[in-house]
């Protein structure tokens, strides 16, 4: 699932036979009656979901103890405004009202400042983030990545915590504000996963909200125990959403998957977020599905679909008709960018409503080498894999990994609006757009008032 390099046009898939990630994905409806098993979202609403996420990441302002004070940081220029401005900040959001005399201020030195970034798409368990390079085998088909990323958890020194831990903080060093974390679940695993995820949120609290969702990799229906996992692991107030995963290409069971997911979420009061690589018919078919169970189950604004392989290739009627069904539904999208064909039609989609938001995907695991958890890296290959060239157009994709991503994690947007959350990045350029395309390092990452990260690194 990881797109090409942004200095280079998205290759085709290897003549040789061999399948990446980026090649199994992108001819995912050719491969003998399976998809490909990678990344989606689950859906919280911007009014139901800020509750949970708050509750889960310990996202309140105050909550840590390291919010409740006034800081004022001097000569910056939110978007790139033309002239710098100071931002004060009280108890972790931005004040539209004087600082009292005393209050301690940080310079920005006149750099450009944006809003921090969401990653709605991310699997921090799976990753080999700061260990040994990994050489990874060939693999034909989805059963062969299953089975390697057995392997390589089997294989791994470090516990999925520490690993976790180690790209969590390495993305907000990147200006990652908050991010939908995707950890497997599967009897090989049990909630090993989801465990190591949640432990690596406790210690981040501070700098980043997470959501966590139980992903069934290996199949709900295919695969005897994950459904019993699964219903665990929200029982528990482990995880935020229960995942999904191609139902009809991979676990081949559309309407028990459906029912198993559904039904949880109904049950334990969680959101869902389902993985759908299908194209064609297989892919509407499951889309239908998820739909017709979002209503019947009232469950408006907790649904997420990732990847949606299956909507960029529909006329303009029959989009219409299906982002009408997602957009009443308050049902949310979210995409990696990972080549021209397979990026959602973002614009289209939000005339009807339809929150969209941007996300890395996996990261240096079994699957893939590539990766690096980036969100800036991420808008710019949006921009890349669309062909834009506008400035407008370059904003709207960094707006995607921003205020997107807020709205699909229900998230307020850090708009540096009174009352925002003051979480915003400082960088030295000229404008937004640039930015975009040049990607300087972050010099500075604030979350709720407070500096984590400077010079492009972590601060424990």
């Amino acid at each position: 699932m990881q797109p090409s390099s942004p200095s280079s046009p998205s290759p085709s898939p290897s003549p040789s036979g061999a399948l990446s990630r980026r090649t199994m994905l992108a001819g995912a409806a050719a491969l003998a009656g399976a998809t490909a098993t990678a990344a989606a979202t689950a859906a919280a609403p911007a009014n139901a979901a800020s509750a949970a996420t708050s509750t889960a990441a310990g996202s309140a302002p105050g909550a840590t103890g390291r919010r409740g004070r006034t800081v004022v940081f001097r000569n910056v220029r939110p978007f790139g405004a033309a002239k710098a401005t100071d931002l004060v900040v009280v108890d972790g959001r931005i004040s539209d009202g004087p600082a009292p005399r005393g209050t301690k201020v940080v310079d920005g030195g006149g750099r450009i400042a944006l809003p921090s970034l969401v990653d709605a798409h991310i699997h921090p368990d799976k990753t080999t983030w700061g260990g040994s390079w990994v050489s990874r085998k060939p693999a034909s088909g989805i059963a062969d990545y299953v089975a390697q990323d057995v392997e390589l958890f089997r294989a791994q020194r470090r516990p999925v915590a520490e690993r976790a831990y180690g790209l969590m903080s390495h993305a907000v060093s990147r200006g990652t504000r908050a991010m939908r974390a995707h950890a497997d679940v599967a009897p090989a695993y049990g909630l090993a996963g989801a465990e190591g995820v949640a432990e690596a949120r406790e210690r981040l609290r501070h700098a980043l909200d997470v959501q966590i969702v139980a992903f069934p990799q290996h199949g709900v229906a295919r695969t005897p125990g994950t459904a019993a996992l699964l219903e665990q692991a929200a029982r528990e107030g482990l995880i935020d959403m229960i995942g999904g995963i191609d139902p009809i290409g991979f676990d081949q069971a559309l309407d028990e998957q459906l029912d198993i997911v559904f039904g949880i979420a109904d049950r334990q009061g969680v959101g869902v977020d389902i993985h759908l690589h299908d194209r064609g018919e297989k892919g509407m078919r499951a889309m239908r599905g998820i739909v017709e169970r979002t209503r019947a189950l009232s469950l408006a604004g907790k649904v997420t679909v990732s990847h949606v392989f299956c909507l960029p290739g529909l006329s303009d009627l029959e989009l219409g008709s299906i982002a009408a069904d997602l957009g009443d539904q308050d049902i949310a999208l979210t995409t990696v960018a990972p080549s021209d064909s397979l990026v959602l039609p973002i614009a289209r989609l939000r005339e009807y409503g339809v929150r969209v938001g941007l996300g890395s995907d996996g990261v240096r695991d079994s699957w893939s080498p590539f990766g690096n958890a980036d969100m800036v890296h991420r808008a710019h290959i949006l921009g890349w894999v669309t062909d834009v060239r506008l400035d407008e157009e370059l904003k709207d994709c960094y707006d995607v990994a921003s205020d997107g991503g807020a709205d699909v994690m229900g998230l307020a947007h850090a708009d540096f609006k009174a009352g925002a959350p003051a979480d915003f990045v400082l960088v030295r350029g000229e404008c937004l757009p640039q930015v975009v395309v040049d990607m300087p390092r972050r010099d500075m990452v604030v979350h709720g008032g407070v500096v984590v990260a400077r010079d492009g690194e972590f601060l424990d």
